[in-house]
């Protein structure tokens, strides 16, 4: 029989935990370290680089350890949840020193992707959110918690406006009911991290129960959202996960938003990774990159979230236009803003760290400072000559109270970490006042004592000291000995002198051995009930936090618009896109030194030109121009200037772009599949406010395949109800038939100069349809040896022939094969020849030296 080992309690202990944390790594707090045992110990040490070692006791269950210092949590913590792992924190909940028995331990947070708090763990320029999705049979409710922020909105909908808020707000996390695994994945795939929940926590009297608990009223009607019943109950979900990983602590949830989908332009998942928004194929060169000037995280955070939920109404586009148009006016206003905003600090994320717990001193002091610039930035909005920034203005709360406490009774250079002291100014606490004077002028009092006594006694050598035996002591040689008065008591006795203490310096003593703890105790009691105070402020705090971001974003604006020479969009509510010498705002930006970008007219209507049918060289630029289109109808419903000289804007209420093509190989599918897919997505979703982009439609196929699905698109277009405005960027220059055929069709193609063999793009738009594609141009631009280029030219006339005289099936089974297919020395066949014979005619054996020579000479002549 095995030999078996009785577990300690310490080990009992952790393994009573660990059960209740089975799938998180459990950072076990023992003394100045987090251990971590078992499979834990493994998976640490892999992702931390930290040793793994056994408890190896003799037995053969000897158990897996790896640790770290309890100080370099935050590190080690960041790699652990970034690598994907859930993990609790297990701390010491009692003083080892007063423990008895085994120190009482217990999970104090679990850590999640979508819960960190953090600073390291967190983008400053990127929300956090913890996503909750409930599954019915016809719909979906959606809500999304970043918790450093306190922002938690709610919405419903099919599949694919979930999948759509899914791409656009990014969640760092996903939970679910543990049955609709299968659906998830099916609907959203496998790039997000999730965790699946019971069944039962997705009820409606449950998760209704908890929001109105959490918010303290009887009805969600405040809100906006009592009739969006799945959205709710995903809402509800979440509270109960955050309680379930350990998160009590959330009075800085103060609300909840709805996002409607009739509030926003539409742009589905295709379209926000076509335009290159925010995650371009290696993370650069992004339209978010280029317009991201704020100067706050607040301000870049909600920049990100204006991109991918523009605005779908004309009033509030024009408000935010308006008001960055006064911006570049009011040079000094916009400058002064700006300043403010740089000096207020990241105000969502530091007031959200005052429920929690995690608020540090030092946060505390920029809270305070941050708040006097929204002071400032208050008066200032009250002179302005805006509406909107008036009203923005209005809406700030300087919390006067609440800064004049804190500026009065937080030292000018607090400590990172409380526990460290030195939080509280002098003034503030009489008891801690003089327990300071004690702990600093430890000294004077000494000496002042020493004299007072030396001349009550005669004791001219008299001097104090201290030791760990018995404290503070009164030394007197014997010499003196008989001076010493009886109140005083002797301690011990040396060869050359007494040592003695009296009442007096034993109280004094135990003074100024406790004055630090009971200056940190004070410290820590006033910091607390500082934040419990500064918890009353946490609304206004956060709404003041959401006004300043709104006043980055727009004098980010601003100043994009002077720097960028971006001009004002008129957004008008009718059917006419006009955009005078529209340009690409990512390529202008990214252009060679010196080179400029050539710039366009764009016209859609509804009545003479819907449809643009655009062709023209490979690489000369359709792709861009389709791109700058739906980049400057973005903009312009963002509030954003734009990068045309003039520029009319519809009200769009979406905005469907098919350009590129990328294989969803892992899902099974080929380029033509996901070309119909998101093709399907947009003929099925159209409206009469529809800005329709095609880059290529159908070149995943065979060549009658394509032209024939392209020409029935472009008709179906045309003659739908909604005739949507489109551009359609085509190789198949049969296309530009449909000119003839259909109203509302015209053709363009982007101009190019041929000189000599050579073909330069001139990136510009003309009416009228290109002849040919110049491809086999580009392929020579492209470095293809000459005889593979001449080949091509060869096959493409008789292709070209037989488009007007013939079929072109019948020329392509005709085409001839190169003569000298099977010599791989095409371009000297005739020379080799020539040197064969000319080496048959030669008799080595009677060849002299000199011969040889001459003969390998006439030989080299010949292949130079």
């Amino acid at each position: 029989m095995a030999k078996t080992t009785k577990e300690t309690p310490l080990m009992q202990q952790h393994n009573a935990i660990k059960a209740r944390y089975p799938d998180a790594i459990l950072l076990f707090r023992v003394g100045d370290f987090y251990e971590t045992f078992g499979q834990d110990a493994v998976n640490a040490s892999t992702v931390l680089g930290i040793t793994l070692t056994k408890r190896n006791n003799g037995d053969e269950n000897s158990s897996q350890l790896a640790g770290f210092p309890h100080h370099a949590l935050d590190t080690y913590l960041h790699k652990l949840v970034k690598a994907g792992y859930r993990v609790a924190i297990c701390d010491q909940l009692e003083n080892p020193k007063e423990a008895k028995g085994i120190v009482k331990r217990g999970v104090t947070e679990l850590v999640t992707p979508g819960t960190a708090t953090n600073d390291k763990l967190l983008e400053h320029k990127s929300n956090n959110f913890l996503a909750a999705l409930h599954f019915t049979e016809n719909n979906i409710g959606i809500a999304f918690l970043d918790i450093s922020t306190g922002e938690f909105f709610i919405a419903e909908g099919d599949a694919e406006y979930a999948d759509k808020l899914l791409q656009s707000l990014n969640p760092a996390e996903v939970i679910y009911q543990r049955n609709q695994q299968r659906k998830f994945k099916e609907y959203f795939g496998i790039k997000f991290f999730t965790y699946t929940l019971d069944e039962w926590i997705f009820t409606e009297a449950y998760t209704e129960e908890s929001l109105l608990k959490h918010f303290g009223t009887h009805s969600l009607k405040g809100f906006g959202i009592e009739n969006l019943h799945n959205g709710t109950i995903a809402a509800g979900a979440i509270l109960h996960y955050l309680k379930d990983t350990e998160h009590p602590n959330l009075g800085h949830i103060t609300s909840i938003q709805r996002i409607d989908r009739g509030d926003h332009l539409w742009m589905d998942k295709f379209t926000i990774r076509n335009l290159e928004l925010f995650g371009g194929a290696d993370g650069s060169n992004t339209l978010l990159k280029t317009l991201d000037n704020t100067s706050s995280a607040m301000g870049a955070r909600l920049l990100k979230r204006w991109m991918v939920l523009p605005l779908n109404d004309i009033n509030k586009i024009n408000e935010r236009l308006h008001t960055v148009e006064f911006f570049i006016k009011e040079t000094d206003i916009r400058n002064q803003i700006v300043a403010h905003i740089k000096q207020a600090g990241d105000i969502e994320r530091l007031v959200s760290k005052v429920p929690l717990k995690k608020v540090n001193p030092r946060e505390v002091l920029q809270i305070a400072k941050g708040l006097q610039q929204v002071d400032a930035i208050k008066s200032i909005c009250a002179t302005a000559n805006n509406d909107y920034l008036k009203r923005l203005g209005d809406a700030l709360n300087p919390c006067r109270y609440i800064v004049d406490k804190i500026v009065k009774e937080i030292n000018e250079n607090p400590p990172a970490i409380a526990s460290k002291g030195g939080i509280i100014a002098n003034g503030i606490h009489e008891e801690l006042d003089a327990l300071r004077k004690i702990a600093t002028g430890g000294k004077d009092y000494l000496i002042e004592l020493q004299q007072k006594e030396a001349l009550a006694t005669g004791i001219s050598s008299l001097k104090i000291s201290f030791n760990n035996v018995f404290g503070y002591y009164l030394e007197v040689t014997n010499l003196h000995k008989s001076k010493v008065p009886e109140t005083w008591i002797r301690k011990q006795t040396l060869a050359n002198a007494e040592r003695y203490i009296t009442p007096e310096l034993k109280e004094y003593e135990e003074k100024i051995v406790g004055a630090e703890d009971k200056i940190l105790a004070i410290e820590l009691q006033l910091f607390e009930q500082l934040l419990i105070e500064l918890q009353d402020y946490i609304a206004p705090m956060q709404v003041n936090g959401q006004v300043l971001a709104i006043q980055d974003c727009l004098t980010c604006f601003a100043n994009n618009a002077l720097q960028f020479n971006y001009k004002k969009p008129l957004v008008q509510d009718n059917n006419i896109l006009d955009i005078k010498e529209s340009r690409h705002p990512v390529i202008e930006r990214n252009l060679p030194v010196g080179e400029t970008y050539i710039s366009n007219d764009i016209f859609l209507d509804q009545s003479a030109q819907q449809i643009i049918i655009l062709t023209g060289p490979n690489m000369s630029g359709k792709s861009a121009i389709l791109r700058q289109t739906a980049l400057i109808t973005l903009m312009a419903h963002m509030g954003s200037f734009v990068p045309a000289t003039n520029a009319k804007i519809p009200l769009t209420d979406k905005i469907f772009t098919r350009v590129g093509a990328s294989d969803n190989l892992s899902g099974g599918e080929s380029t033509f599949m996901v070309e119909m897919n998101e093709t399907a997505s947009i003929i099925n979703n159209i409206t009469n406010r529809s800005l329709i982009l095609l880059d290529e439609i159908g070149r995943g196929t065979s060549t009658y395949d394509g032209i024939s699905i392209a020409w029935s698109i472009v008709e179906f277009l045309h003659n739908s109800y909604a005739q949507p405005k489109t551009l359609f960027a085509t190789h198949y220059h049969e296309l530009n038939e449909l000119e003839n055929k259909l109203s509302r069709v015209k053709n363009y193609h982007v101009t190019n100069k041929e000189v000599g063999n050579k073909i330069i793009f001139l990136r510009k738009l003309a009416p009228g349809g290109s002849t040919h594609s110049f491809g086999i141009h580009v392929a020579r631009m492209a470095g293809m040896p000459p005889s593979l280029i001449d080949r091509a030219n060869e096959i493409l006339k008789q292709l070209e022939d037989s488009r007007e005289g013939g079929d072109i099936k019948e020329t392509a089974k005709q085409l001839s094969t190169p003569k000298m297919q099977l010599s791989i020395f095409d371009a000297h066949s005739v020379t080799f020849d020539e040197i064969r014979k000319l080496l048959e005619t030669f008799d080595i054996n009677r060849l002299t030296p000199v011969e040889a020579m001459l003969k390998l000479q006439e030989i080299k002549e010949k292949v130079k």
